[in-house]
Formats: structure tokens, sequence, C-alpha cells
């Protein structure tokens, strides 16, 4: 079952200044999953929510409403459902759609970069190779200003690294 939002309703529930920032990760990697948690838990300031899969992912997202996740980590390759189906799947539902989806995956290939621009991603991120790292992805998604990324950013502004 899927409810119209307003956009105004939504920016209210998308309140990015609002703690913690909640966190849905989808990635079928158990331990690129713990790995998030542990660079999560070091921060009173963000939520982690994980899945492992891409119809987790929706029916967990479509459980949230009205109480929405601030952003979505979505991992392009995944068993059941991929991050390519669900980042279209979302963005084609009017009741989620202006969630930021923040595409997390091991490739920049100009093709990802190009198709998850197409089918409408706010962010692509490129897993870190190390903890720190991660945790400084993680600070930075948390404090970018979000009005600016959606309902898309400029291309320039879409690879984060």
């Amino acid at each position: 079952m899927y409810m119209t939002i307003s956009w105004s309703n939504l920016l209210g529930m998308l309140n990015f200044r609002k703690r913690p920032f909640t966190i849905l990760l989808a990635d079928d990697d158990e331990g690129d999953r713990l790995l998030f948690h542990e660079a999560v838990e070091e921060s009173n300031d963000v939520k982690l929510i994980a899945v492992k899969n891409g119809d987790e992912l929706l029916k967990t997202l479509d459980k949230m409403i009205p109480n929405l996740p601030h952003a979505v980590f979505l991992d392009l390759n995944m068993p059941v459902k991929d991050g390519h189906e669900c980042l279209r799947t979302i963005k084609n539902n009017e009741a989620v759609k202006r969630v930021p989806v923040i595409i997390y995956s091991t490739s920049n290939s100009s093709d990802h970069l190009e198709s998850t621009y197409a089918d409408g991603a706010n962010l692509f991120v490129v897993k870190p190779d190390s903890y720190s790292g991660l945790k400084t992805i993680i600070e930075k998604v948390a404090l970018l200003p979000w009005k600016e990324y959606i309902p898309q950013p400029s291309k320039d502004k879409f690879l984060l690294e």
C-alpha cells in the first residue's frame, strides 16, 4: 500500500537537521554491512538500518512510511533485486521517491555513473577501502546540504570523492 505525500510534508519528514541522521543500507556483503555498522556506532548522530538485498530494502522502506530514512545507501550488485531495479522502483514511487538514494558501489565506471544518474540517484559513492575512509564518507553524507541534492544535483556534484 502506498500513500501520496505532498512536497511540504515530505520535506518535514526529511528534516535533515533532525538527529539522528538515519541511513537505510542495502548491501548483500555481510562484511560490508558489519563495517558500515561499526563506523556508524561511533557516531551519536547517525542511525543505521541494514538489509541484505533489494527486496528487503523495498519492504523496509515501505514499512517506514511516514518516518522515512534520511538516505538510502544502495549497493548495485545484489541478489533478488539488484540496485538498478531498486533505484527505479524507489524513484517511481510517489511516497518515497524524494528520499535521497546514494549508490554505494565498488565500481565508478562511467556506465554505472551515467545509468544511475539517469535513473534518478542523488549521489554516487565508491566503497572506500578503509574503515577511516568509510567513517569520512558517512560524515560527509550526513552533513551535505541536501536541498541541493533533491530532487537531483548537477552532474558535477553526483560523485562524492
